[in-house]
């Protein structure tokens, strides 16, 4: 009788530490190591540098005499443009919308508009990084689909990781299975690096564009984490762990 009153107490602070204490302090250490590598990255690209491993990256995905053929079976660069449409701003959105509507139903509402504003805010942020590095495309492979704005950092890179590591974060605080927190979380990520890896293999980006959309994607969902948190904290919006169970 003693031990469930205790069980319970104990689980309350757990969850009380881990909102005000791990949580944020996990999210500033995203954002700072990630933010880190991106600024590195940035700053090469800003004084007209070049890394080595985008042109052998790029040409190792090549068949060799035939920069015109992906390397892999004939269905392969189908299925990469299928994959990169994740990550594109109609995928961005679409995904996000069904998302803040299941929210939205669930009486999440300020949940709901806060992942609006966390998608939407990460989608102006790429386009002002493009306009302001304005990084041509590469030009040394064929490129495997239509591209229409600048290289440096890759949209669809820095968007699916933004929108899918935030809402990952989001749903898997929702759970109460630990299989299901690591399943979304997993998802979230392997979503993310498949994007990324399908723009280097169609050839549309340098690796260190996807590597820095990456970076700066992940940082912007690691603050988006930390902001969540803070609100959470002062109830501006609805938490979304279960209470513990009775």
């Amino acid at each position: 009788m003693v031990a469930i009153p205790f069980r319970r107490h104990a689980t309350a602070m757990w969850l009380r530490f881990r909102l005000n204490e791990i949580g944020p302090l996990a999210s500033l250490l995203a954002v700072s190591l990630f933010g880190f590598g991106f600024f590195k990255l940035a700053d090469e690209i800003r004084e007209g540098g070049s890394f080595g491993f985008d042109d052998r990256l790029l040409l190792a995905l090549r068949v060799p005499g035939d920069l015109a053929q992906p390397i892999g079976p004939s269905w392969l660069p189908e299925t990469m443009r299928d994959i990169t449409a994740f990550g594109s701003v109609f995928g961005i959105v679409y995904v996000t919308a069904c998302v803040i509507l299941y929210l939205a139903i669930t009486a999440r509402r300020r949940a709901a508009l806060f992942v609006a504003v966390a998608v939407g805010g990460g989608e102006i942020l790429s386009t002002g990084l493009k306009l302001f590095f304005h990084r041509p495309r590469p030009e040394l492979v064929p490129h495997g689909m239509e591209t229409f704005t600048a290289s440096f950092p890759s949209g669809h890179a820095m968007l699916s990781a933004i929108a899918y590591l935030t809402l990952a974060i989001l749903l898997a605080r929702v759970e109460r299975s630990r299989k299901v927190k690591a399943f979304v979380m997993g998802l979230g990520v392997v979503t993310t690096l498949l994007v990324g890896i399908s723009r280097i293999y169609l050839g549309v980006h340098w690796p260190s564009d996807v590597l820095a959309g990456w970076c700066i994607g992940a940082a912007w969902a690691s603050l988006c984490w930390f902001v969540a948190l803070q609100l959470q904290r002062q109830e501006v919006v609805e938490a979304p762990d279960p209470p513990p169970p009775a």
